[in-house]
């Protein structure tokens, strides 16, 4: 019996330890690949529904968007040399889209953009400043004193 219940206890921990060491990686899932029309049409629906568009709004702001998401194609798939003036190139067009897509819009729609835009900045600092914070401690590890030998 003895024996019977020592096999049994030897079995459940090395099952147990072959269990705990899970060496497998975690597979990022990857993106599904969208078409420039795809991310038009996307974020010309998500503004139509947040600001109210009309449809000749919506019509220019497709073609603004269309314009814009086909430029981020050839950029992606372009050298990636020279990034410091790559990224001043896609902020100066960055605004002008934003210029162009304001253009269209009333005052009252620019109003919502302008808090639409704020807040997505606010979530892009907060994400940024997880992103950074995430492989560092804040806090020193707590030591505890050891009761002195005596």
């Amino acid at each position: 019996m003895k024996k019977a219940i020592l096999t049994v206890a030897i079995a459940v921990m090395g099952l147990t330890a072959a269990f705990a060491q899970d060496t497998t990686k975690h597979v990022r899932r990857a993106m599904p690949k969208i078409t420039a029309e795809q991310k038009a049409e996307r974020v010309t629906s998500r503004l139509e529904k947040q600001l109210s568009l009309t449809s000749d709004q919506k019509s220019k702001i497709y073609a603004i968007e269309l314009e814009n998401a086909k430029k981020m194609e050839a950029w992606r798939s372009a050298d990636k040399g020279d990034m410091k003036g790559k990224i001043k190139e896609r902020k100066a067009a960055m605004d002008e889209q934003k210029a162009k897509v304001d253009a269209i819009l009333t005052a009252d729609q620019k109003t919502k953009m302008d808090a639409f835009r704020a807040e997505a900045k606010e979530r892009g600092e907060k994400m940024r400043k997880n992103m950074g914070a995430r492989g560092k401690k804040d806090k020193e590890p707590v030591v505890s004193n050891p009761p002195a030998q005596g």
